[in-house]
């Protein structure tokens, strides 16, 4: 008998369990990627996605800025491998702070877009793993 409070076990098979564990990449791999390439910006420059009102009310210079941003972004990646549960809603939340930064730049609008679509992608992977997510951590 199978009751809502049986879990299934998941397999290679299961389309949610392949949802979780491509979002589970992904959220890893890219906070990971572009929080280190704030310290070289060979992707872009960075400083130039930093709204000037926030430039003023952060200390040092707005690459200094990215440096912390930089380092933000790689330990969410690292949290969502290791407790994905968690480190899907702390980086939909470090999503959201980057939309507002974002919306307050002239010509930015459509990657504050593209970064709400992040967003909900970052939701999902938290809600998929309250079901296979591993470990307690999860």
């Amino acid at each position: 008998m199978t009751t809502h409070l049986t879990r299934t076990p998941t397999t290679a098979a299961d389309p949610a369990h392949q949802a979780f564990l491509l979002l589970r990449t992904v959220f890893t791999v890219a906070p990971i990627a572009f929080g280190l390439d704030k310290f070289t910006n060979l992707l872009t420059d960075w400083p130039a996605y930093l709204a000037p009102w926030i430039d003023r009310i952060v200390p040092g210079t707005a690459q200094q800025a990215m440096y912390a941003v930089g380092v933000v972004e790689v330990l969410a990646g690292v949290l969502v491998a290791v407790a994905p549960r968690l480190g899907g809603w702390v980086v939909a939340a470090w999503l959201a702070g980057i939309i507002v930064n974002l919306l307050t730049i002239p010509g930015f609008y459509d990657v504050a877009l593209r970064d709400f679509g992040l967003l909900v992608g970052a939701v999902a992977l938290a809600r998929l793993a309250v079901r296979y997510g591993t470990g307690t951590g999860s």
